[in-house]
């Protein structure tokens, strides 16, 4: 169903048919669960085209080389690109985490050297958040940063560390007070991942394989990188607010990207239960028409969720109610997926090396997704307290 949006996302919509039925870049390949298109010149010359266009960083105000869309407009572009079965390039975590956080916190002179390199693809971030003894609770992260001169030589232990391997820059908490409380000495600095003359700034990337057999993350050993301290974001020690701002976009930030995906991935699923002759069963058709009403809540609750990011809100709570709702769907609808296929969905496709067909990717893949980005328990204190008013966990830090 395509909504009435008003005649200006009428006119966007229509702006947008005529423009993807001139440029229509044919078959790109599959893009996997993760959405990621394999590397290619095809993908190449449709992402320079995009750019050319217009049609990266979107949301980003125009004054810092995005187009400015209100939260409807992105949804409509959205729709738009899933009805042409084109994919909609991003740059990614530079697109959606960190040029947000650098339109909000960041200097002028920041702003200007930054985002520029962002949306023309000259850096490409990975996000060095997690450790491994801090877990969920971020703040107890251990990693330090030493100011030397005009850097900040930042040594420690990063883990999950997504999209490294194809990373030229790494957005880096770290301690900068170690005598400050927790959530106080922390600086939030945008890391080379590698010197001028191309070798490594310190950080040695060790793969992590996940339960799919792949390796979409690593563990990441950092001993004595250095950043210029211009590459700090919002101030030398009041990094946790900019962090604040981060996982507000990570939480909530694609809300209207979500919907698209899960929508193509349930009729592929509807199309699974023809093939496989179980589309009359009534059992059969209550999951289905479970997962298709959680899709389109998931995209009106988008709408509403991304306008308020690019009203210039900061991502508040709120978003963490959109996180637990895409992730613990996805999550059972990966077991949906296996229990409609039955005994088959044990059985692994032949060929070498650890193979998995696209249900039991979905499967196994979509566990993660309640545990990254901050567990769903993590989420739901976060809702409790700062939406419901409910008081902190007894024993909790205030």
């Amino acid at each position: 169903m395509e909504l009435d949006l008003g005649p200006e996302a009428r006119k966007f919509r229509d702006e947008l048919r005529q423009w993807l039925e001139a440029n229509h870049p044919g078959d790109l390949g599959d893009p996997g669960p993760r959405g990621i298109l394999p590397p290619s010149p095809a993908v190449d010359a449709w992402t320079e085209k995009l750019q050319r266009a217009g049609y990266l960083c979107v949301s980003w105000p125009k004054e810092f080389g995005g187009r400015g869309l209100t939260g409807v407009e992105v949804a409509v572009m959205n729709e738009e690109f899933a009805r042409a079965g084109v994919p909609r390039v991003t740059r990614g975590m530079g697109e959606w985490l960190v040029g947000p956080s650098i339109i909000v916190h960041g200097t002028d002179e920041q702003k200007a050297f930054f985002l520029p390199r962002i949306i023309d693809g000259t850096d490409r971030y990975c996000q060095g958040f997690s450790e491994p003894d801090a877990g969920s609770d971020l703040a107890g992260l251990k990693t330090r940063g030493v100011v030397d001169g005009e850097e900040v030589v930042i040594t420690g232990q990063k883990v999950w560390t997504s999209g490294a391997q194809a990373a030229n820059m790494m957005f880096c908490l770290c301690r900068t007070d170690p005598d400050a409380p927790k959530h106080r000495g922390i600086s939030y600095v945008l890391l080379p991942m590698f010197r001028p003359e191309g070798e490594s700034n310190g950080i040695e990337l060790r793969p992590i394989r996940q339960i799919t057999g792949q390796s979409h993350f690593t563990e990441t050993f950092i001993h004595e990188a250095r950043a210029p301290m211009f590459n700090v974001i919002g101030g030398l020690n009041n990094g946790w607010r900019v962090t604040m701002t981060t996982l507000g976009n990570e939480r909530g930030g694609n809300a209207t990207t979500q919907h698209v995906q899960y929508e193509r991935e349930f009729w592929d699923l509807v199309g699974t239960v023809r093939k496989v002759g179980r589309e009359a069963e009534p059992l059969v058709r209550q999951e289905l028409a479970w997962a298709f009403t959680h899709v389109q809540i998931m995209r009106f609750a988008g709408l509403r969720t991304l306008s308020e990011v690019i009203a210039r809100k900061e991502p508040g709570p709120g978003a963490s109610i959109n996180k637990m709702f895409w992730s613990e769907y996805h999550r059972r609808f990966g077991e949906v997926a296996m229990n409609i296929l039955g005994p088959a969905a044990m059985i692994r496709p032949e060929g070498d090396g650890y193979r998995l067909d696209k249900w039991q990717q979905t499967f196994l893949q979509s566990r993660s997704g309640t545990i990254w980005g901050g567990t769903a328990q993590v989420q739901r204190n976060i809702v409790g307290e700062r939406v419901l008013g409910l008081p902190k966990e007894p024993g909790a830090e205030k």
